[in-house]
């Protein structure tokens, strides 16, 4: 977990969005083939209806997120989905609190 990178991927605003719809999959997306949301993710198809952006875009804001540790990825079949690291954001907070 490297912060800057972490800081990077925050400092967009559809990324920071992104990070808030996952918080809350259920007010915001519809479930993807039955897929529990909360478990598995949300699929990339729909995150990229919801930013009303082009799949390249959000795969690159997701690939962000990814890297920084943010998000965690889960492909079943052909479809990606993606939830937050809840572990990784409580030790960002963590570094917040004692290096910030």
């Amino acid at each position: 977990m490297e912060p800057i990178e972490i800081f990077k991927a925050l400092s967009n605003e559809s990324r920071l969005q992104i990070l808030q719809w996952l918080k809350e999959p259920d007010r915001h997306f519809i479930p993807h083939e039955g897929i529990d949301m909360n478990t598995i993710g949300v699929c990339v198809s729909q995150i990229t209806d919801k930013l009303k952006m082009t799949q390249s875009t959000a795969s690159q804001y997701l690939s962000i997120l990814l890297r920084a540790g943010l998000i965690k990825a889960e492909r079943i079949g052909k479809f990606t989905y993606y939830k937050r690291d809840e572990d990784a954001i409580s030790k960002i907070a963590d570094l917040l609190k004692k290096e910030i």
